[in-house]
């Protein structure tokens, strides 16, 4: 397929403007062409979601009018007075633009707009960023989960006659998700209610978008805390990986040993995907049927009917938050050692599969202090899964 469009200068101003009226990432990318919705992301990341102000030129500066029109005089023979006058400006000024840019005898004006405009981009520091007990406050209070709006509210509630102490919600929201702001660290953001990593418009929706819409969805913030500490086998991630054309396979990472169990789809409709999780959930012993996470995709809408027949829990994580499925994301990146993007998994079937699941049983983990994911689930149950047992075992 070749490597995703990047997004061109041309596209950013509509994809801004369609992300501030609450469109999908999905939405946006397929409207600009786009062949990856990451594309889009990484844009909308380097800001935390929060469209960059559109710069415009100070009146105070000199425009590239008058810049040629220097340029003009001083190819003429003017002096800097005669220059300085005609366009109402300073004497001082005219000097400091020519010395600025090399002098009269290499000053050249589309260079010199060129450079003064590029110089002009300094990133300003934040309030929170020039004063710092205000900022150590904020962070204090975030770390109690108090959102913005509870911070900014308090601070005047408390310091009625001293405005320093001062700070908007938004300023907040700003310098968490803007890092080149360099004030509140990343970190943060944790505290927040939704966990997002970048901005939300007040207008967006995941209702009809393909995510989110998923009917009885159980949270990830209801899980068992044995889930959390990785204690007891039977918990499991799972996602899908995509090949070319639009296929697709699904991968199941047990938790506490990493294991993995890789399931052939015939599509990605809901009804093909979970009928093949059932059969090969079906395989596991009892013991590991416990519990099993996976992101906000449609493809297990019908998640009920999973639980129904194998008795595994279904949790979802939040939206766009891939790190709340860590061992499952690492698991996929090592399986694109044998499925680089761009594979047609159409090709492959479920005993290859069985081999790479093998292969990736049966190696180190440094995670595991070296030991390997089929000795960890061996040492922690009677029984492994019979399509994905190790040739020799340990």
């Amino acid at each position: 397929m070749g490597r995703p469009s990047r997004v061109s200068e041309a596209q950013r101003a509509e994809l801004w403007r369609r992300y501030r009226a609450g469109e999908s990432v999905l939405g946006i990318a397929n409207a600009l062409g786009q062949r990856s919705s990451s594309n889009v992301y990484r844009v909308l990341e380097v800001t935390g979601g929060i469209a960059p102000a559109q710069r415009r030129r100070s009146p105070r500066v000199l425009s590239f009018a008058e810049r040629e029109e220097i340029s003009r005089g001083v190819a003429a023979g003017e002096t800097l007075r005669t220059i300085a006058r005609r366009l109402g400006r300073a004497l001082s000024t005219v000097s400091q633009e020519l010395v600025r840019h090399g002098g009269k005898r290499v000053y050249r004006a589309a260079e010199a707009d060129r450079a003064a405009w590029d110089s002009a981009r300094r990133p300003k520091r934040s309030l929170l960023a020039c004063n710092q007990p205000l900022q150590r406050l904020v962070a204090a209070k975030l770390q109690q989960d108090w959102s913005p709006q509870q911070i900014a509210a308090w601070l005047k509630e408390q310091y009625p006659g001293d405005p320093e102490r001062w700070v908007s919600h938004e300023t907040i929201y700003r310098s968490l998700f803007v890092q080149a702001r360099g004030a509140l660290k990343k970190e943060l953001i944790g505290h927040l209610r939704s966990k997002r990593r970048i901005r939300r418009s007040c207008h967006a929706t995941d209702r009809g978008q393909g995510r989110g819409d998923i009917a009885d969805a159980v949270s990830i913030r209801q899980r068992p805390a044995e889930v959390e500490d990785r204690a007891v086998p039977g918990h499991w991630e799972g996602d899908l990986v995509e090949g070319s054309r639009g296929t697709y396979i699904a991968t199941l990472v047990e938790r506490r040993s990493r294991f993995v169990v890789l399931v052939k789809l015939s599509s990605k409709e809901t009804e093909a995907v979970v009928d093949a999780l059932i059969k090969a959930v079906r395989k596991l012993p009892a013991a590991l049927r416990k519990s099993l996470t996976w992101d906000r995709g449609m493809e297990l809408a019908d998640h009920a009917k999973l639980t129904v027949a194998t008795d595994v829990q279904v949790y979802f994580c939040d939206p766009y938050s891939p790190w709340q499925r860590g061992s499952n994301e690492n698991t996929n990146g090592l399986l694109r050692q044998y499925y680089p993007k761009g594979t047609d998994l159409s090709a492959v079937s479920q005993a290859q599969l069985d081999v790479v699941a093998r292969k990736l049983n049966t190696r180190p983990r440094e995670t595991l202090h070296w030991k390997t994911p089929a000795y960890i689930l061996g040492a922690s149950v009677s029984t492994i899964p019979e399509t994905a047992l190790p040739m020799c075992p340990e």
